[in-house]
């Protein structure tokens, strides 16, 4: 019996470690022994039953090669695309190429659920969510004499760390609060201007990047996690978070709205450091109370939790790609 062949186009290669190849390489060990899967950057015109596209844009000549193979304008046979955020809240409203993209696929995914609202509407009907999934860590008993509270993100503009760098300043005679921050500085300039908060506010502290493990580590070590991200399609930190039983504090947009849910209690307006501030000193101030803010934050990610169980995201997986096998059979 021959085994259903899938192709995983992901455009970051294996030495990036980022999220597009995180996410290639589980989806890679969740599909198996059920598919035969390969993972590459691009696909040279090998056969394959199906292939799976990471990225609209950056994976646009894989996608635009699958089609025309497959005599398809439009809904090309066994083809999927998967849409990042950068995807969704730029490149689709005004690039040529990924705009194709979502025509060629048989198949959308967006990894939270308001993702499908930056689509046209023409093609929300083949367009499904895919919650990405961690294992659950263990909560861990946390110091009730500081708020420890931890960001997760490379410093690049996508991230708008300056938010975080103006929360901290606004904070720094707050010694009961504690911010720790984990990224390189893919921007040299916001490196430098992260290096300058640190002298000037002495709760901060730029950590630099570190291996995925040691900041599993620090977020479940954290009361708090931070994310103040322009453009998200479905932050896996924020759900690493969630599944250490540590709440998280967003910007208000529909990246991190489809990840935590409508009613969550923990958002900012984007870019708005004063509305943060705000929130980290009720968090601090409702540590022992049952009935405040932090409670009421940690319960709502507890609600959340099962969305990103290895369990759902596998199903998931293993559903769209039988769903690409057998569309015109």
């Amino acid at each position: 019996m021959n085994i259903p062949r899938v192709l995983i186009i992901s455009p970051a290669a294996a030495d990036a470690n980022n999220g597009n190849w995180q996410t290639a390489w589980r989806w890679s060990q969740m599909l198996r022994p059920a598919f035969d899967v390969t993972i590459a950057q691009a696909w040279n015109g090998s056969p394959f039953d199906v292939m799976l596209a990471l990225h609209a844009r950056r994976s646009a000549e894989s996608i635009a090669r699958w089609a025309r193979a497959k005599g398809a304008m439009e809904d090309a046979e066994g083809l999927g695309v998967v849409l990042t955020g950068t995807d969704l809240y730029r490149d689709i409203q005004s690039d040529a190429s990924a705009q194709a993209s979502l025509r060629y696929a048989n198949q959308l995914v967006v990894l939270q659920e308001c993702g499908a609202e930056a689509l046209p509407v023409a093609l929300r009907a083949k367009t499904r969510v895919i919650f990405q999934s961690t294992a659950t860590q263990d909560v861990l008993l946390k110091s009730t004499e500081q708020l420890r509270v931890l960001m997760v993100g490379h410093l690049r503009d996508e991230k708008l760390p300056q938010t975080l760098f103006e929360a901290a300043r606004l904070l720094k005679g707050q010694s009961d609060i504690l911010i720790n921050h984990i990224g390189d500085a893919l921007d040299p300039a916001l490196g430098a201007q992260a290096r300058a908060c640190m002298l000037e506010c002495p709760n901060y502290r730029w950590l630099g990047g570190m291996a995925h493990a040691d900041t599993l580590q620090k977020i479940a070590q954290a009361h708090v996690l931070v994310h103040t991200s322009r453009m998200e399609g479905g932050a896996h930190v924020i759900l690493e978070a969630v599944c250490s039983g540590t709440p998280v504090l967003a910007s208000n947009i529909p990246g991190n709205v489809g990840m935590l849910g409508a009613g969550y209690a923990g958002y900012f307006a984007l870019g708005d450091a004063a509305e943060l501030a705000n929130l980290l000193l009720r968090c601090r101030a409702s540590m022992h109370d049952a009935s405040g803010l932090y409670a009421r934050l940690c319960g709502q990610c507890t609600f959340r939790a099962p969305l990103f169980s290895p369990t759902t995201e596998q199903a998931a997986v293993l559903a769209l790609a039988q769903n690409l096998l057998h569309a015109d059979t």
